[in-house]
């Protein structure tokens, strides 16, 4: 499907409806896409939801000539929580995978970034890479300093993504005073360095992770098997200064969308 771009806008959510339509999206990503589950998936009205929703700012790609009334604008979606949320929340969602204590005692501002998903139709068109400059206007206007986020490989075997892991832990290894690690811990150093194929390796990295790392993301140490979700997480990394200035790069370079 190729969509024009002048009926693409990118927004905050304004209501329940706008994260309704929001839950509906991931529903149709997360559940019956990649066959994920989890404790609070709604089935009966297809929403994927958590009891955090309603904490974060859901930054949504809207198709402006759909109907708003039957779910169906909702074209792409990420969640954003700000750090000053966390006496209302208790906890980031990366909480429950990873110890985020360095970045807690970093003394920096953090947001957290989640459940980011686009419908089949828009992919591969303008829709991610409007989304990415309205989070980058975000981060600067509210200015965080450190975006993170867990990042997801689809498949719980890691030895079957042992090229790709292998890869991300011996070259986009966090410093050690961001190195948050995986609370149940999955080595991600699984191949040799001789025995690595890099071509191989990025090959089987998603696109969004590759985005991020191409802006100087980095890595938390070790993976986290989500088996509600059927993924392999890692926690991905990013000093949000780096991130704007590259992406209004790609907006003034004309580069396609991540």
């Amino acid at each position: 499907m190729n969509v024009d771009q002048s009926r693409l806008a990118v927004r905050l959510a304004r209501d329940d409806a706008d994260i309704r339509a929001a839950q509906h999206l991931r529903y149709r990503v997360f559940i019956e896409e990649l066959g994920g589950e989890g404790l609070l998936v709604d089935h009966a009205n297809r929403l994927e939801c958590d009891e955090l929703d309603p904490y974060f700012d859901h930054l949504l790609l809207v198709d402006t000539r759909l109907n708003p009334d039957d779910c169906q604008h909702v074209v792409g979606a990420y969640r954003l929580l700000p750090d000053d949320r966390l006496a209302q929340t208790g906890r980031f969602y990366c909480d429950r995978e990873f110890d985020l204590r360095p970045l807690r005692e970093s003394g920096r501002r953090l947001l957290e970034l989640g459940r980011s998903c686009v419908d089949t139709a828009y992919r591969g068109g303008p829709g991610m890479l409007l989304m990415w400059q309205a989070l980058a206007e975000y981060v600067r206007r509210h200015d965080h300093d450190i975006l993170f986020g867990a990042a997801s490989f689809h498949g719980t075997d890691p030895q079957a993504l042992a090229q790709p892991l292998s890869l991300l832990h011996q070259q986009y290894l966090a410093p050690p005073a961001l190195r948050v690690r995986a609370r149940t811990y999955q080595s991600m150093d699984l191949v040799p360095p001789d025995r690595l194929d890099r071509k191989v390796a990025l090959a089987q990295v998603p696109s969004l992770i590759k985005a991020y790392l191409r802006i100087g993301g980095v890595i938390g140490d070790g993976a986290f098997i989500d088996h509600d979700f059927r993924t392999t997480d890692i926690c991905l990394i990013l000093d949000t200064h780096a991130m704007t200035r590259a992406a209004y790069g790609l907006t003034t370079k004309g580069h396609s969308a991540p």
